[in-house]
């Protein structure tokens, strides 16, 4: 089996609404996006002989989603008053809003779905939110 890795980074802040503790404050994290890719066999003729895949494209693909989030306020959907986000807005600030609480674990999963739904042969996302701690999200074989 062959394995390839590639990483991203993005700045941005969240909260993590109900949380008794700091993180139910906004906060900054320098977030950090590994991905590892997977498969059997490398490709036997053309432009990518030789490759499993090009890493030209799974750093792209990786970068992409890094350079979606970054510089911004990610937060819960629903999680904020509709006076805040508004607020928020006519101050040009960008906003995400997402499905899921902006954990770690969480964005593990989000990332490594959306690389899957790429048709990329993801086998693991890592994302740290410090350079000590980090979530790893693979799915069971």
């Amino acid at each position: 089996m062959y394995r390839l890795k590639t990483s991203s980074a993005f700045d941005s802040a969240h909260f993590l609404a109900g949380y008794e503790g700091k993180c139910a404050n906004i906060h900054g994290h320098r977030w950090k996006i590994e991905a590892e890719f997977s498969g059997d066999g490398l490709v036997s003729s053309g432009t990518k002989r030789g490759m499993l895949i090009d890493f030209g494209d799974i750093k792209s693909a990786v970068r992409a989603l890094a350079d979606s989030f970054d510089h911004a306020l990610i937060y819960e959907e629903d999680s904020l008053r509709a006076e805040t986000v508004s607020a928020l807005n006519a101050e040009n600030f960008k906003l995400i809003a997402v499905k899921f609480r902006p954990t770690a674990e969480n964005f593990a999963e989000y990332f490594y779905n959306e690389l899957k739904e790429q048709g990329l042969p993801v086998s693991s996302v890592a994302v740290y939110e410090t350079p000590e701690n980090c979530a790893v999200y693979e799915e069971k074989t």
